[in-house]
């Protein structure tokens, strides 16, 4: 009989405790369905507009650039698996509650921003096929997703999982629409290679962009409480994430190059549809379509993300104590989950997209930058070779830098 059974047993009046049912794959669909959302439909014509035919080498760059910070949080989670995430890790280098708190909050602010922007943005989709009005639709969407955030996280996770393959589904769809057209690669590869300073700049701005496309990765560590073996298993769904993301991205952006000319694909709000509208067998509005199923999957995933790091900052003193409750039945941290979704529904009710997605950027960018520090402190004030997985020494430092780097573009732009 599994321990956790033995102790309940031993103790039936202990508190409920979350449930330890996540493995490696389930982690590697959740962290790719955080990354790979809507985002992708939409963001290859705004590289394209900036790094012309090198917005593929434009997304490799940027998946390097994901993977310096994520290598900080693979190691930090093998360091402390704990449901709080960030917050943790901050309070454990520099053990300042006040710092802590601060990124806690900021952890869950970016979590708000995220959701209410894409309840926002759906809407935009589903008016493609019909017209709805939007508030109401996507408060809607806040509601039903919060209750299937509550009900279980095996459930949770499973649909998020099979939401995140039809997202992939649509990319594969993409690929084999376009793979025709790679028989232009010989044409096309000396342009995608940057040529000159102009050249590279194009592929620097076009990256800084790509960056926010891998956004996500970050998430999969407040599923510490939940996952088997986290010290191992955490730091492996990490870096596979990062990997298979930067592998799709590379080839998805490889075949729409390919596939449709630069000066309709660069500044398309819609660069994926350029590329199916050249075959007969994908019907019109298909990716419009599973751009609806993706954007969701994204709020439920935040959603539960959400539930998770408020209830591990509740465990450790910094929210009410109230919220650090697990449900007996759903083990699952009800109350913090549905105080998550009642201030994603307010902030979608009253704020306007365009804000949502900068507050978004922004403070994402400032946890990364926080989160580097205080690894780089732990790494030299605590030495430790037990761990399955640690990040080099140079990579806190020069990952810390290229997020500072990133968040002055993002203020100047």
């Amino acid at each position: 009989m599994p321990q956790e059974s033995l102790s309940a047993l031993q103790d039936p009046n202990a508190p409920a405790t979350l449930r330890r049912v996540l493995g490696l794959w389930l982690l590697v669909f959740y962290g790719l369905g955080s990354i790979i959302g809507a985002g992708i439909y939409v963001l290859i014509g705004v590289v394209a507009d900036t790094a012309g035919y090198a917005a593929p080498v434009a997304f490799v760059l940027a998946g390097v650039l994901a993977a310096l910070t994520g290598l900080s949080y693979a190691e930090l989670s093998a360091r402390y698996p704990e449901a709080a995430g960030a917050a943790a890790y901050v309070q454990e280098a520099f053990g300042k509650p006040w710092l802590s708190r601060a990124i806690g909050l900021a952890v869950v602010a970016v979590g708000i921003f995220l959701s209410s922007s894409l309840a926002r943005g759906v809407v935009g989709y589903i008016d493609s096929f019909v017209t709805v009005p939007e508030m109401p639709v996507a408060l809607g969407i806040i509601v039903f997703f919060t209750v299937v955030a509550c009900l279980g996280v095996g459930f949770a996770m499973r649909l998020a999982a099979w939401m995140t393959i039809v997202e992939i589904g649509g990319l594969v769809i993409v690929i084999a629409a376009g793979a025709p057209a790679l028989e232009r690669l010989g044409e096309i590869a000396p342009l995608m290679m940057p040529d000159g300073l102009a050249g590279w700049s194009g592929v620097v701005a076009g990256a800084f962009f790509a960056f926010f496309a891998f956004l996500g990765f970050e998430d999969i560590v407040n599923m510490a409480e939940e996952a088997r073996e986290p010290e191992k298993t955490l730091p492996r769904a990490i870096v596979l994430v990062i990997i298979l993301s930067t592998a799709i991205y590379f080839v998805v952006t490889l075949i729409a190059v390919a596939a449709v000319p630069m000066e309709t694909l660069a500044g398309s709000r819609a660069p994926l549809e350029l590329v199916t509208q050249a075959v007969s067998w994908v019907p019109a509005g298909t990716l419009s379509a599973i751009a609806i199923i993706a954007i969701p999957n994204g709020i439920l995933i935040t959603l539960v993300m959400l539930g998770r790091i408020i209830y591990g900052m509740a465990r450790r003193g910094w929210f009410p104590a109230a919220l650090g409750a697990v449900h007996p039945v759903t083990r699952t941290p009800v109350r913090a989950t549905v105080a998550a979704g009642i201030v994603v529904f307010v902030f979608t009710a009253l704020v306007p997209f365009i804000g949502l997605v900068t507050l978004t950027s922004a403070v994402n960018l400032c946890v990364f930058a926080t989160v580097n520090l205080a690894l780089m402190r732990l790494q030299r004030l605590r030495r430790r070779s037990d761990l399955a997985f640690a990040a080099k020494r140079w990579c806190p430092p020069l990952a810390a830098g290229i997020c500072v780097a990133l968040l002055v573009l993002e203020m100047l732009r």
